[in-house]
């Protein structure tokens, strides 16, 4: 069995998809990848890879409210 990646669980949403969600589902988006990046640093996931306030940046370009990562998840 391969390793996942984080390019495997992540999912970008164009601003066209994000503008169709309803407050649930963005919710529910933003819980399961606060999720996803505790599990995966609860692993020791290596970050260097990712640059996650890129994407939270481009998150906010997009006009998505994003969340903050917790310290302990905090690449």
């Amino acid at each position: 069995m391969d390793a996942v990646t984080y390019d495997e669980v992540h999912v970008n949403f164009t601003q066209e998809e994000w503008a169709l969600l309803d407050h649930s589902q963005k919710s529910l988006y933003r819980d399961v990848m606060l999720e996803t990046y505790k599990n995966l640093t609860a692993i020791g996931y290596n970050w260097d890879d990712h640059n996650i306030e890129e994407h939270c940046q481009s998150s906010r370009r997009h006009g998505r409210r994003m969340f903050s990562l917790p310290r302990s998840v905090t690449p």
